[in-house]
């Protein structure tokens, strides 16, 4: 192990933080922190610092926790000491990536069907307190990556926007096929919620959106709410309810049976009054009425009365029936 003189770490992408390799330090030794950087030493889990950037020299004079590092120097200022040293990278990298790798169950309070969803979305972070961004997560990594973060805070992040999502459907009574209307309000209000929980880790959150929230087109659920919403939109366009349509196919399966007028009458009758379908309920029973004519029964050719069978002459208006007619 090497004594070093000089100590900088030139950033490499995507690290947001760096373990010096084990080193021995001198009086003299010289830390270079860039402009975008901060420097923290831990000796036997103690953290002294940040240092900002600069070049700086380890002297106690310059930096007085530095002699609860040292316990003795010599006269010539050279006996080295232990030390870890961390670079942190303080720029805020804007897009990490976040989302539910399975459906979350979620239920629809407009529509009261549970439903799966996943949700994605991208944020940034900067390490807003070295020293505790270090006591939390330091283990014995040699450095953090933003991917390595991303990993620790994803459980946090889904757990949040699921509750998020669900309370503003519950309170808005909005479904989840509209909830891609509410993005907006929706990244607001996790960004909060998300920054109160990083801030424990000395983590400051910056920019989180929801970019997309969606549904399992192939699950049964699904497929069942989207059939049944056109149902209702065809519906809406023709002006009639549900129970008209149930009526129409009751007369209609009806009227497929020709000998059985009576009874197409009664059950359009029945089911007229029942649901209170009124005048568009009303011209279809008359139309099938028209269209149905019972086998043995005569009308009147003049006024259209029911004649019996054997009747010469109409009981209405007197006219010859059609088989007195020449």
């Amino acid at each position: 192990m090497s004594m070093i003189d000089v100590l900088k770490w030139d950033a490499a992408p995507r690290v947001v933080a760096y373990r010096y390799p084990d080193c021995e330090l001198n009086y003299k030794s010289q830390l270079i922190v860039t402009e975008s950087q901060e420097a923290v030493f831990v000796k036997e889990g103690l953290f002294y610092g940040p240092i900002g950037p600069g070049r700086h020299t380890l002297e106690t004079k310059n930096f007085p926790f530095l002699s609860k590092m040292v316990a003795a120097l010599t006269t010539n200022r050279k006996t080295p000491y232990m030390a870890e040293v961390w670079f942190l990278q303080k720029s805020v990298p804007l897009d990490l990536k976040w989302g539910t790798s399975d459906p979350v169950l979620v239920e629809d309070p407009k529509y009261h069907i549970a439903l799966p969803i996943r949700a994605f979305g991208q944020y940034g972070i900067m390490v807003s307190d070295s020293c505790r961004f270090l006591a939390r997560l330091m283990g014995r990594l040699p450095a953090f990556t933003e991917k390595t973060l991303s990993g620790y805070f994803k459980g946090v992040i889904v757990t949040r926007a699921k509750d998020v999502i669900a309370s503003v459907m519950a309170q808005e009574n909005c479904s989840l096929l509209q909830i891609g209307t509410k993005l907006n309000e929706l990244s607001g209000l996790l960004e909060k919620r998300i920054s109160e929980d990083l801030a424990d880790y000395g983590v400051e959150l910056r920019l989180f959106m929801v970019n997309s929230i969606s549904t399992d087109d192939a699950d049964p659920s699904v497929v069942q709410l989207k059939k049944a919403l056109a149902k209702k939109a065809e519906m809406d366009i023709i002006g009639y309810s549900y129970a008209q349509e149930r009526s129409f196919d009751a007369l209609q399966a009806a009227a497929g049976n020709e000998g059985n007028a009576g009874a197409v009458m009664g059950a359009g009758m029945g089911l007229g009054m029942g649901v209170g379908v009124g005048s568009p309920m009303g011209n279809a029973m008359a139309t099938i009425a028209q269209n149905i004519n019972p086998t043995g029964v005569k009308h009147c050719v003049t006024c259209g009365s029911q004649l019996p069978p054997s009747a010469k002459f109409c009981p209405g208006c007197g006219t010859k029936t059609e088989s007195e007619v020449p």
